[in-house]
């Protein structure tokens, strides 16, 4: 029998992220905040001509594949409604990142995308949280959220269930771009990482499963997110995405995974994301040091447990 979601995940957003900017240089403060919350927000930790110009990357390349408004500016990521609706429901879902694999490699042979991920900021900010040497995940996410009318928001979920190896790894969600709440970015359940790892159910949104909340009284969190912010969180932290209320408007964000450099990882952190080849994504690349840098590295690999996402599968 299939387990139902309980009201925790339809209550409303009901605060707003407080910003850990300060707590930079306050590595017991900022550990002590991440213990608590789960999660940690970062307004402007990365400069905004730094994600302006991989937006403009990656907007180039839908309108390369023509699925954007050519009578607006490039940069408004406005999208050719008529293009996108014509896209098969079933290429929007497959892969979670919103558009199809063709489009997709493009965007996953972007040089820029994968150095953001390496950004001093972001390495500064893990090597402060887990005071130890840092390993970034090479598997780096692109979200092209189109505003495809089958388009389903990604449900609550935990990012453990999908990524294994280390508990210790948390994730940053980083808009490329201005992100208000009405265009759907993410939404944390502040302390919910202390509950473990949840059950889950099906749930047809990115992904695939929804967490399972039962009788959680904690608080839903969110913000209006401009370009340069960071939202960092664990990887037992249940999360999800806003529904975008825009009829015309892409969302772009990504997602990189960092964890402690001396902690396990299941091999396929080390694999691009989706079927693609490392060889065939670094061609023409300027920085060899983005390219294959954890070939020096020993890991304790795990391996993928597939039943854990359902060990815990129980009726509320």
């Amino acid at each position: 029998m299939t387990p139902a979601v309980q009201d925790n995940d339809k209550k409303p957003i009901s605060g707003v992220f407080e910003d850990s900017s300060p707590l930079l240089g306050h590595q017991q403060a900022l550990k002590r905040r991440a213990k608590q919350d789960g999660f940690l927000f970062f307004r402007g930790l990365l400069e905004r001509e730094e994600i302006l110009e991989l937006r403009r990357s990656i907007l180039s390349v839908l309108l390369k594949h023509e699925l954007l408004s050519k009578s607006e500016a490039l940069l408004e990521g406005v999208a050719d409604c008529a293009a996108v609706n014509r896209i098969p429901a079933e290429e929007i879902h497959a892969n979670g990142v919103g558009v199809g694999f063709d489009i997709y490699e493009e965007v996953q042979k972007l040089e820029g995308f994968h150095a953001l991920a390496q950004h001093p900021a972001l390495i500064n900010l893990y090597e402060t949280l887990f005071a130890k040497e840092v390993f970034p995940h090479p598997r780096n996410i692109a979200r092209l959220m189109l505003p495809h009318p089958d388009k389903k928001p990604t449900p609550s979920h935990q990012d453990f269930l999908h990524i294994q190896g280390s508990t210790t790894t948390w994730s940053a969600w980083i808009p490329l771009g201005d992100v208000p709440r009405e265009l759907g970015g993410l939404a944390v359940l502040r302390g919910s990482h202390e509950e473990g790892l949840l059950g889950v159910t099906h749930n047809p949104g990115a992904g695939g499963l929804e967490s399972i909340l039962c009788g959680m009284d904690y608080e839903w969190l969110s913000t209006d997110y401009q370009m340069g912010d960071v939202l960092t969180f664990h990887s037992h932290t249940v999360h999800k995405s806003l529904p975008s209320q825009s009829r015309d408007n892409v969302r772009l964000s990504c997602d990189f995974r960092y964890q402690p450099a001396d902690e396990p990882i299941e091999p396929a952190s080390l694999l691009p994301h989706g079927p693609f080849e490392w060889r065939d994504l670094y061609r023409g690349w300027d920085r060899d040091d983005l390219q294959f840098y954890w070939k020096e590295q020993t890991f304790d690999l795990t391996e993928f447990d597939e039943s854990i996402r359902w060990q815990k599968e129980k009726i509320c």
